[in-house]
């Protein structure tokens, strides 16, 4: 995680799984409690996900609506943004620069 001009990056990476959505939880926890303005959420590395890290994604976007924390997430690699679109999700999460 980096955090700049109360801006924080969180590059997520590898599988997104039961396993892997306890470390997003953490993660993007810890970078909501730095107080930061904004927090932007990298896909790009992603190698897996299924509907534990989909939640994450869903619990960390309602937490920053309700901490007025402006939330973007990065679209990760087609095999990954094809599990947020069968779900029904990439309408609901805040993606920028997906279609």
């Amino acid at each position: 995680m980096t955090v700049s001009g109360g801006v924080a990056h969180v590059a997520l990476r590898g599988e997104l799984d039961l396993v892997g959505a306890i470390g997003v939880d953490r993660e993007l926890g810890d970078a909501m409690a730095r107080g930061v303005d904004a927090l932007v959420v990298h896909l790009d590395d992603v190698t897996f996900i299924d509907s534990s890290g989909l939640r994450a994604l869903m619990e960390a976007t309602r937490f920053a609506e309700r901490c007025g924390i402006g939330l973007k997430i990065l679209p990760g690699p087609p095999h990954v943004m094809e599990v947020v679109e069968a779900a029904g999700l990439s309408g609901r999460l805040p993606f920028v620069g997906y279609p």
